[in-house]
């Protein structure tokens, strides 16, 4: 075995670890610089021919077309193993250099519990899913199972040879007990009209007190009146600034002015916009907005990036230092 696929099988189950973790929170993961692993809900199945009974789960397909780091996966692995963003993305660009040279020489990659790379007769990259693993939370635990066929017989109904004959003895009625039984019911059904007929009454009475008592509460609530003589004083708010390690940042100005313009306009639009300083180059960055969790912040990138710039982007730094 070569030292390249030596390594890359070293950093490939370190790595598929963590993008197994994401695939359970998240329906797209970027490998940046080499494609996105997306999943699918699907429903419960059952293969007729083999009898095999399937849970509930997610799809796992690849796209070679998404490529853009969207910080996600470096992320994650540099708060896995407690290193810098810079230094996981480094580990990241350097599993996918060695897995496109594997691939270029016709060798398949596989990445555990993931799937298999390899590339087809027009030289483009297959990926087959592994059937191993379910990204589903909510299917977490099952097992698909094979059922064996139920067999059905016709049960054909067998006639009695010997008929079975009994003979009822005849029964003898006593009058009194059909009279009792008669002057019973008539008592019942008399009991009952007067139940419902008392039920009736109690219902009218307790409408006509509620009416009653309605008016009254009306009557009293148009005669109140309220008077504020001593108004409390205006209080007045003063807002923190958000801080955090996490700054999406919406972009980076040369001049001050039009950074502070920037920050203007993204207030407006509802965003906690601020001014996060001087980058190493000198120009003034302005983020849409900054998060102490990692995972808020992303989310917050996901958002901005669909609906408001696709060239947002995530920076991890602390302000005060």
């Amino acid at each position: 075995m070569s030292a390249i696929k030596k390594k890359i099988m070293f950093v490939s189950m370190q790595l598929a670890t963590y993008i197994n973790d994401l695939l359970y929170r998240y329906e797209c993961v970027i490998i940046p610089g080499f494609g996105a692993f997306l999943t699918q809900y699907r429903s419960a199945k059952i293969d007729g021919i083999t009898h095999t009974f399937f849970p509930p789960g997610k799809t796992l397909s690849f796209n070679r077309q998404l490529q853009t780091n969207d910080g996600l996966l470096a992320n994650y692995v540099a708060s896995v193993e407690n290193c810098s963003y810079e230094i996981a993305l480094q580990r990241i660009r350097s599993f996918t250099r060695n897995l496109s040279a594997e691939l270029s020489e016709n060798h398949s990659v596989a990445i555990k519990n993931i799937g298999d790379f390899s590339l087809n007769a027009e030289n483009n990259v297959q990926f087959t899913p592994s059937e191993k693993e379910n990204f589903s939370t909510a299917s977490f635990g099952l097992a698909s199972f094979v059922s064996p066929k139920i067999a059905r017989e016709n049960l054909e109904v067998i006639e009695a040879q010997t008929p079975l004959l009994f003979k009822p003895e005849k029964r003898h009625d006593k009058p009194y007990l059909k009279y009792a039984a008669v002057g019973l019911i008539a008592i019942a059904i008399s009991g009952l009209g007067g139940m419902k007929l008392y039920e009736g009454q109690v219902q009218k009475h307790n409408f006509a007190e509620k009416q009653k008592a309605n008016t009254l509460i009306e009557n009293q609530i148009q005669e109140a009146t309220f008077v504020l003589e001593n108004p409390l004083p205006a209080l007045n708010v003063t807002l923190e600034k958000e801080v955090g390690h996490y700054h999406v940042v919406a972009g980076a100005f040369r001049i001050e002015a039009n950074a502070a313009k920037k920050v203007r306009q993204l207030a407006e639009k509802g965003f906690m916009a601020t001014s996060i300083g001087q980058n190493k180059y000198g120009l003034h960055q302005i983020a849409y907005s900054s998060h102490e969790d990692r995972l808020e912040a992303l989310q917050m990138l996901r958002t901005i990036k669909r609906t408001e710039n696709k060239d947002a982007w995530l920076l991890v730094q602390d302000l005060n230092n």
